[in-house]
Order: structure tokens, then sequence, then C-alpha cells
């Protein structure tokens, strides 16, 4: 793994993934929103800033051109299909022997195996049905782009987070396949280990075609159930 791009770099899993990254000496590529450039201040002088919309198939085109693993930030900002968008022009334009790292929450099922506490749900209807009234957020697009994602050929990993905190990095997260099982009861993760599980994944090739549900490697349901 030698240059790697960042989708949705100047979020705060992004910039993670960006230290991360850099921290491994990979050359970097990152595509953020125009507006947000300036939260990447700190790294310009380190990486390749690309500014437009992710799901600018032209603006995936230019960023992932070359790049070993593709990291990328599945945000449903609005209506206009920008998760299953940024997937799709990833998928489409990244190298075809590229590893593919997509994030996303717990929410998303693979095989619908995964077991959701009634609170997950509550969370995912209310919170997710106004939002989306309010065309600020659209859940459903997230789906659709995981759906899109798991029917494909290319070298995907899709990273389902558990509830997220700031912290001092514990560690690689542990991983289960489904939603439900013991070792996730816990449901937190820090933030920065979320990237870091991402970053992990683009050189683990037991995770490709995999959806793995992660948590802290450092809550108590990861120690009991190890």
């Amino acid at each position: 793994m030698k240059k790697v791009c960042i989708v949705g770099a100047s979020g705060k899993l992004g910039k993670y993934m960006v230290q991360h990254c850099l921290s491994k000496g990979y050359e970097v590529v990152g595509v953020c929103r125009e507006k947000s450039v300036h939260k990447l201040e700190a790294y310009k002088d380190k990486m390749t800033i690309i500014p437009g919309q992710t799901n600018d198939p032209e603006i995936i085109k230019k960023a992932v051109k070359n790049c070993d693993g593709v990291l990328t930030v599945l945000a449903p900002w609005g209506m206009q299909n920008y998760s299953s968008g940024t997937a799709g022009a990833v998928m489409e334009f990244a190298k075809k022997d590229a590893r593919l790292i997509f994030s996303c929450g717990w929410h998303v099922t693979r095989d619908g195996k995964d077991v959701y506490s009634w609170q997950l749900k509550a969370v995912v209807k209310i919170i997710g049905g106004l939002v989306r009234l309010l065309r600020v957020v659209d859940l459903n697009d997230q789906v659709r782009a995981c759906d899109n994602i798991f029917k494909s050929d290319t070298k995907w990993t899709v990273v389902r987070g558990s509830d997220l905190e700031e912290g001092e990095s514990q560690g690689v997260p542990v991983w289960s396949q489904h939603v439900g099982d013991p070792i996730l009861e816990s449901n937190i993760t820090r933030r920065t280990d979320f990237a870091l599980f991402m970053v992990e994944a683009l050189t683990n090739d037991e995770l490709i075609h995999k959806a793995p549900a992660i948590v802290s490697c450092a809550c108590e349901s990861a120690k009991t159930h190890k």
C-alpha cells in the first residue's frame, strides 16, 4: 500500500484517517467539500487536497487515480443520493485491484441477521425520519449505497461503527459479523480507533467482502467475550 485516497477527509473521522495514513508513510490524497478545505490546514503540506462534492464522478475520478486503496466516509447528506453517488463513483473509477473501505453505522445490514436493540431501532426510526423530513440527512440512501457495494465484485469492506466517543486511542477495535453478538454489547468505540480500523483494513485481506461491526477492544463486552 503506497498511495491512499480519503473521501470525506475533512470530517472528524476523515481527519483521523489522514493522521493514521500519514503515520504509516502513505501518500495521501484527500477529497472534501470546498467549504471544508480549511479544516485540513494542518496537513496541506503533507497531502494532496482535492476540493469538490464527493459524489461528483469527475472529482472522484481525479482523486482515486493510481491509488492502491480508497477510504470512503459514506456521508448521507441531503436528498440527492449523496452516499450512493459517492460509493458508485469510487467503485467505478478506482483501480481494479484497489482495496475499497467504506464506513457506515450499525443500522446497515448485509444479510438481515443483525439483531438490534429497541433503543437503536427507535433512534433510526425517529431521528432518521425527522432529519429526512427536514431534508438534511437520508439514512436510507446510506443503506442503498451499501447494498450496491455488497453486490460489487470490487475488493470492498464495509466497516460498521458503534456509538463513538473522543479520546486517546485504545487500539484496533474488535469486530463481529452481526450486531447483537455479545462481544459488541458495550456499543462504544473511540473515533480515532474507528479510523484506525479503516486504515488497518486496507492491508487485511481477511476483511475483503466482509461487513465487520466494530467495538472498542477496551470496552467491557470485548474483555468479557473476546
